[in-house]
């Protein structure tokens, strides 16, 4: 007999009922999938919960204990160190519950300065209370995040330069293991950063998350090609061209272009 499988649903509102009540509990919220109308069979859930700043580890106990009142935990992963301050994040893997609907879990100190909510990066995310509207999504600074990102381009260039050629020494030395981990470190990642900085700016550090809905078609077949690498002669002919593609492409970027794309004049 197959047993029945938690669902979303279900989760996500067995966390309201626990948190809501709470008083040190500001806001719960969802976005990932969700934020974007994307939801199918295959999605985690991506939850965050705004609390009082003295809270935080009692809000991961009140989740756990919900949790638990719906299945044992099979495995929880906390994440040690963040790049935002004031953010804290475990994932949580349920026995009753499919192997793909992972808890993603964001905790965020009422002071922190981040709370991914503009709708432009983060998507239109789904509220299961904001008391007080607490929880606000603000007003992307377009002319910073225009800053931000033509400095992140000329970073790109710059690492690009210095380090690409690290996969043709290694290639020189047939070392192909050292030559292919430095082709998708060194090169193909930054191509699909400056890939994704020409066709949509406000994902540019996405890395490889939506790529196939956010990229044009041809543009994914083509860089799909360059990942796929056969043998020793495929992977310096493929990295001869990625580097030739990378070098078209930052020279296409233009900053009207950019101030467009996001919006901003």
């Amino acid at each position: 007999m197959n047993e029945t499988k938690l669902t979303r649903n279900t989760i996500i509102q067995t966390l309201v009922e626990a948190l809501r009540p709470l008083d040190y509990v500001h806001a719960f919220y969802e976005g990932g999938a969700a934020a974007f109308d994307r939801i199918d069979e295959w999605s985690d859930i991506d939850a965050y919960v705004i609390v009082d700043d003295d809270r935080v580890d009692q809000t991961f106990l009140v989740v756990e204990k919900a949790l638990k009142a719906l299945s044992s935990i099979k495995q929880k992963l906390a994440v040690p160190q963040l790049p935002w301050p004031g953010v804290s994040q475990a994932f949580y893997r349920l026995e009753g519950a499919s192997e793909y609907l992972i808890i993603d879990l964001a905790v965020l100190k009422l002071s922190s300065p981040e709370k991914f909510l503009e709708s432009e990066i983060h998507g239109n995310v789904v509220f299961y209370f904001n008391k007080d509207n607490s929880a606000m999504p603000p007003p992307l600074d377009k002319e910073a995040f225009v800053k931000k990102l033509h400095a992140r381009l000329d970073r790109l260039k710059i690492r690009f330069d210095m380090f690409s050629n690290f996969v043709q020494k290694e290639l020189n030395r047939a070392n192909y293991l050292e030559a292919i981990e430095w082709y998708y470190a060194f090169t193909l990642a930054p191509l699909v950063e400056v890939l994704r900085i020409k066709h949509n700016p406000f994902h540019y550090d996405f890395r490889m998350r939506y790529i196939h809905r956010e990229l044009p078609p041809e543009t994914i077949k083509k860089l799909e090609q360059f990942y796929f690498v056969k043998e020793e002669s495929d992977l310096q002919q493929k990295y001869y061209e990625a580097v030739k593609w990378f070098q078209e492409i930052v020279f296409q970027i233009d900053l009207t272009e950019t101030k467009r794309l996001i919006g901003y004049s």
